[in-house]
């Protein structure tokens, strides 16, 4: 009798498998809007200061650095005059990206977590937490590279001064090697450290930094435009893809990664005013500024100098002081400085605000989910992240980790894409439960994996230089399986913004952001399942413990600004 009773109670008591199973596929609910403008905190949440001005500054300020002086001539060497129409190629794949953020960031927002709350929602937990890791490996080591970039540009604009001039040492903001391994850079964590404080006082000093330093860049760029147009030669322009159609498609391959960062803006869901209607248009807006200042800038550099002899350090500047304008070369430094600044900065605020929203949800420590009463900061996820980037920055040369960058980016496009078509299809309980031999939902995700490995395929054909054939048939199976997306599942229309072209235009976005991850280096292969697979590692010994996905009745707090700071604000 006893032995029945132990075997009983051995077969009642869940396997860690199944545990692990049952934790990990666990989906965040969607609470609605007017449930959760409802409630409100004064000590536990974020303040609403951000207005529709606000936020199209984050999302230039995070997307336009010093690429714009650099980027534009150094893909113009391979592709001409034609590296216009790369940035228009590689602008209108971030315009698809784009509308899947601003649906989902209009259908969830008053919250923050960005691609990772939308996984959560749309898929499972542990999706949501590699998403999560995928994309703080790219900011932990896109701020650090930024900050030490722009610890280099500061010496040299010091440097334009003569006391200055060969009299700082390389380990203040050059850097110094050492050991081999190791590169002293003193600037950078300096800068870090200030950037780190003034994120911490409060949103609305963040903001205003921002918008400064994003206005004086962009006032600079349009100078550069302007200046430079008057020297454009339209003979330079002939021929026009010199190289042929290829190098204007890997140019845009290459171009891509100089858009990205308007997603920062659906990082700041929960301090902005009106978010279901500014954080659409703020990421479409963002978006197309960054857009029409690329494609300017690659018509004057081109038209100003033949493109076989644009520099490889500093193309722009060096165009116009082949042309006499020295002086502008110096205002491009001054630009530069601001271009990195800001998306530094912006770098960092959405680092912090993902740490806040996957500590409230338990799969890290509580500390991270902790604002301050008084700043309505969260200053331990602030000083967290300001932390790793002085370590990385002060102590190693990362620039050399830069080909292993963009695997984060790309990943969370095409998840965000995707979560748009799961969470539009009808009555997702039914679909699991139904008598046939696969979920219509499961059938879903099928194609949806179906067209990210075409993408995948497609990109390693191209890079390759395999038969055109074969990147027909890839192509033509991911039509196939966005045709079964399109004909087998019915679809909802959500409330807010609506993305165009539901399922076609998010099926578009998976199969190009995967394209392009195919072209990635192959360490960048290497960090994206190693990290994986340390995620999945502390997710099963910490994570499944610990997270609480919100039900539908626990609140979300914010805290609202004040009327005098809302007059005060910017519409």
């Amino acid at each position: 009798m006893r032995i029945e009773q132990g075997s009983s109670s051995t077969l009642s008591k869940p396997s860690c498998y199944s545990r692990f199973w049952s934790a990990a596929t666990r989906s965040k609910p969607i609470v609605p809007t007017a449930d959760i403008a409802g409630r409100e905190n004064s000590s536990n949440g974020l303040v609403r200061r951000l207005g529709l001005f606000d936020l199209i500054l984050i999302g230039v300020g995070a997307s336009i650095g010093s690429g714009i002086f650099v980027v534009t001539g150094t893909v113009a060497r391979d592709a001409g005059p034609g590296v216009t129409l790369s940035f228009i190629i590689a602008g209108a794949s971030c315009v698809l990206n784009a509308l899947c953020y601003a649906e989902l960031s209009s259908r969830f927002p008053a919250v923050v977590g960005g691609a990772y709350l939308y996984a959560y929602s749309a898929f499972n937990e542990l999706i949501a937490f590699l998403v999560f890791a995928q994309l703080m490996l790219d900011y932990h080591i896109g701020a650090a590279s930024i900050a030490r970039s722009l610890a280099s540009y500061l010496v040299t604009v010091l440097e334009l001064i003569p006391f200055f001039k060969h009299n700082i040492p390389s380990w203040v903001g050059h850097g110094k090697e050492v050991l081999g391994a190791l590169s002293i850079n003193v600037l950078a964590p300096i800068i870090l450290s200030l950037l780190t404080v003034v994120l911490c006082r409060g949103v609305g000093e963040s903001s205003l930094l921002n918008s400064i330093m994003t206005m004086t860049k962009v006032i600079i760029v349009l100078f550069v435009i302007i200046v430079g147009a008057l020297k454009v030669d339209v003979s330079n322009w002939t021929p026009f893809a010199p190289n042929g159609v290829g190098s204007i498609l890997t140019g845009a391959t290459v171009v891509f990664f100089a858009y990205v960062g308007f997603d920062a803006v659906a990082n700041s869901a929960e301090e902005s005013k009106k978010p279901q209607r500014d954080l659409p248009l703020a990421i479409i807006g963002s978006l197309t500024i960054c857009v029409a200042l690329y494609i300017s800038v690659c018509l004057v550099i081109t038209g100003m100098v033949p493109y076989k002899y644009l520099g490889e350090e500093a193309p722009l500047a060096a165009a116009f002081t082949s042309r006499g304008l020295r002086y502008v070369s110096v205002l491009i430094s001054f630009g530069a400085v601001a271009g990195l600044t800001t998306t530094l900065l912006v770098g960092l605020y959405v680092q912090s605000r993902l740490y806040l929203g996957i500590g409230r949800d338990g799969l890290l420590p509580p500390i991270f989910a902790k604002v301050h009463p008084q700043r309505h900061t969260p200053v331990h996820s602030q000083v967290w992240v300001g932390t790793i980037a002085s370590i990385l920055a002060g102590l190693l040369n990362v620039h050399v980790l830069s080909h292993i960058l963009s695997v984060g980016s790309l990943t969370g496009y095409s998840v965000v894409s995707a979560c748009v078509v799961s969470l539009r299809w009808k009555d997702k309980i039914s679909n699991e439960t139904s008598g046939r031999w696969i979920s219509k939902r499961a059938e879903g995700i099928i194609n949806l994996l179906a067209i990210a490995c075409c993408g995948f395929a497609a990109g390693l054909l191209f890079r390759f230089g395999a038969s055109f054939v074969f990147l027909i048939v890839a192509s033509v199976i991911a039509i196939f399986s966005a045709a079964a997306l399109y004909l087998r599942q019915v679809y909802i229309d959500p409330p807010g913004f609506s993305c165009p072209g539901v399922p076609i235009v998010p099926c578009v976005s998976i199969f190009v952001n995967i394209f392009l991850f195919a072209q990635l280096h192959y360490e960048a292969w290497g960090r994206f399942v190693i990290l994986s697979i340390v995620t999945l590692g502390i997710y099963a010994f910490y994570g499944q413990f610990h997270a609480k996905p919100s039900s539908p009745g626990e609140p979300i707090n914010y805290q609202r600004a004040s009327a005098e700071e809302l007059r005060s604000l910017p519409l």
